[in-house]
């Protein structure tokens, strides 16, 4: 049977020591915030994920959700977990309190995001929608559909949805056919089929608000004559209370390698009643509102299973008896030894520990930058966050998701056998884990944004700005002597990431291919730098907070620089491997003939 061990330590680690999360009471509506109180819903939030959400991940998957006539009913057990989640303010935790939120800083929903998601991805599934689709009619919609919708979300009274996808149009959205036409009283009659769409339709909640992309008549072509509609599922009575169907019907539901529990629907629109979200031809805009939080969120859902991961190999590998260490028997009163001793397992282990530590303390650094962009007085010090946020996004999106799928993968190999049953729960976060790669853009999409988009963009100044901070740590820890060896680690591989990004730059200017061509390992190259940056920061915390007495034991912090050692001197050498892989150029993918494949 798969265990789970809510990361609260580690929490508590980032949150109160590396990160200077004290400065978040500086801000405009968090006054009343400390480190102490986020590491108290930190605790609060790892028990609810232990006791209520984990143990109905198992059954969830092998239940799943039904169809019949259109209703769809999620798996046994996660209404009630549900109603429970929602009750406790979960789904409100960040969102604004004028509308029935917690008013808690952003940074707290991905935190507890990455425990929900290790718990139970199918489940978290639900929340996760409702809570982007909150922000994006909090930025994006009038004061009326706020008022209206927004508390109600807020509480988990109604969940949400994203609508993008049709059989024809996945990423190029330019090319959707859902129409939307004018009606008197200002709203419109939406038409179309949408795929893929995550909590379309459910039983957990009395009302689903699906967010549109749609085409007015007057539309210009491609994506430029995109808008985005509110349509609820029900519309509303003058009172408040339910009123009569608007349209909206559940056609199927996907049958899928993974996340059972959540309902994947194609949902269609037959004169549905709806209401423009921000402006005319702009939905892009709006819809990148939510898919920017999107793409955060879906990476930690690969940090949160590479962690549910890590714990069930550990516990497998400290129990299971096979051969005898190459250096010697470790366990002479039984037959053989615990395979934790084997070398290679432990390389798997440390593998996915070293990923797992450092994506976190990634996690947040890129989510307390989106509370300095949305809240820092300072108008320089939010145009340096949003920068920095930008760069990351992509990065965080699919080095998570590669990796955690990576690591889901070693948390079965190291059941062997096992791993491949589904009684030992290890298969299924292989199976959640695998969606991570290519919903809310697929990583090659990522990779196309991060080389094509944000590294041109203000003629380099996101990747400048990011440059300099991890200066800054590498010059900082290089005054701890125990630290150079990682510092001089990642100052050569932050210098041949400079070096690559120049010719990389140059050589697409004259031929387009080659930023596709060299677009995905330099995406990865970018992430092995990010998460050593935060290593290092880890590291030198760990330093400091053990010599002057820390919250945690000496042991501790030298556990935390162990798994750094593993990270900078078995992981960080791919970077060189992939800085050679772009620099071959597209040469050798381009001129393969196409006929010949």
């Amino acid at each position: 049977m798969p265990t789970y061990r809510a990361p609260i330590d580690d929490y508590r680690f980032l949150l109160t020591e590396v990160f200077d999360t004290a400065k978040l009471a500086t801000y405009p509506g968090y006054e009343e915030v400390t480190p102490d109180l986020l590491a108290s819903v930190v605790e609060e939030a790892g028990k609810l994920c232990e006791t209520l959400l984990f143990p109905l991940n198992m059954s969830g998957d092998a239940e799943g959700c039904t169809w019949e006539n259109g209703v769809v009913r999620a798996p046994k057990g996660f209404k009630e977990a549900f109603k429970q989640y929602a009750d406790a303010g979960w789904i409100g935790l960040a969102c604004d309190p004028a509308f029935g939120g917690q008013g808690l800083p952003i940074v707290m929903r991905y935190v507890v995001d990455e425990m929900v998601c290790a718990a139970n991805l199918s489940l978290a599934m639900y929340p996760g929608l409702t809570q982007g689709a909150f922000e994006t009619i909090h930025v994006h919609a009038t004061a009326d559909l706020k008022a209206k919708y927004l508390p109600r979300m807020a509480t988990g009274e109604w969940t949400a949805t994203m609508c993008l996808t049709e059989a024809h149009a996945g990423t190029d959205l330019g090319m959707i056919r859902t129409r939307a036409e004018p009606l008197d009283d200002g709203s419109a009659s939406i038409s179309g089929t949408k795929i893929f769409i995550t909590a379309g339709e459910h039983d957990l909640a009395g009302n689903i608000i699906h967010l549109v992309l749609a085409k007015l008549p007057d539309a210009p072509a491609g994506s430029r004559g995109i808008s985005m509609f509110l349509v609820p599922k029900f519309l509303d009575n003058p009172d408040g209370s339910l009123g009569a169907p608007n349209g909206v019907s559940c056609g199927s539901i996907e049958h899928k390698m993974g996340i059972k529990g959540s309902a994947t629907c194609v949902i269609n629109f037959d004169n549905a009643k709806g209401w423009l979200v921000g402006e005319r031809h702009k939905g892009l805009k709006a819809m990148f509102t939510m898919m920017n939080g999107a793409r955060l969120g879906v990476g930690i859902q690969g940090l949160g299973l590479a962690d549910a991961s890590y714990h069930s190999a550990v516990a497998y590998a400290r129990e299971r008896l096979q051969g005898r260490s190459l250096s010697g028997v470790k366990n002479p009163e039984g037959p053989a030894d615990p395979i934790i001793e084997h070398a290679d397992i432990r390389r798997g282990l440390l593998f996915m520990r070293a990923f797992v530590e450092g994506a976190r303390a990634l996690t947040v650094f890129c989510a307390m930058h989106l509370d300095d962009e949305f809240r820092s007085p300072d108008a320089d010090a939010r145009a340096h966050a949003a920068d920095l946020v930008a760069l990351l996004t992509p990065v965080i999106k699919a080095f998570f998701t590669d990796f955690g799928f990576e690591c889901t993968n070693i948390g079965l190999q190291t059941l062997g056998g096992h791993g491949y049953i589904r009684e030992y729960g290890m298969e299924q976060y292989v199976r959640d884990a695998r969606i991570g790669r290519i919903y809310a853009g697929t990583n090659r999409v990522q990779a196309l944004d991060l080389v094509g988009r944000k590294l041109p963009e203000g003629g380099g100044r996101l990747l400048t700005r990011y440059a300099r901070l991890v200066a800054e740590e590498v010059a900082a820890s290089r005054a701890i002597p125990e630290l150079v060896a990682h510092a001089d680690v990642l100052a050569a591989a932050a210098k041949q990431l400079q070096e690559v990004t120049m010719t990389l730059g140059m050589r697409a200017m004259k031929n387009g291919d080659e930023a596709g061509a060299g677009a995905s390992e330099y995406l990865r190259f970018l992430g092995f730098v990010a998460i050593g940056h935060m290593w290092l920061k880890a590291c030198r915390t760990a330093v400091e907070r053990k010599a002057a007495g820390g919250t945690f034991d000496a042991a501790w912090y030298d556990t935390k620089l162990a798994t750094a050692r593993f990270y900078f001197t078995r992981m960080m050498p791919q970077c060189a491997a992939l800085a050679a892989a772009v620099q071959a150029g597209a040469a050798p993918i381009i001129d393969f003939p196409k006929d010949r494949f």
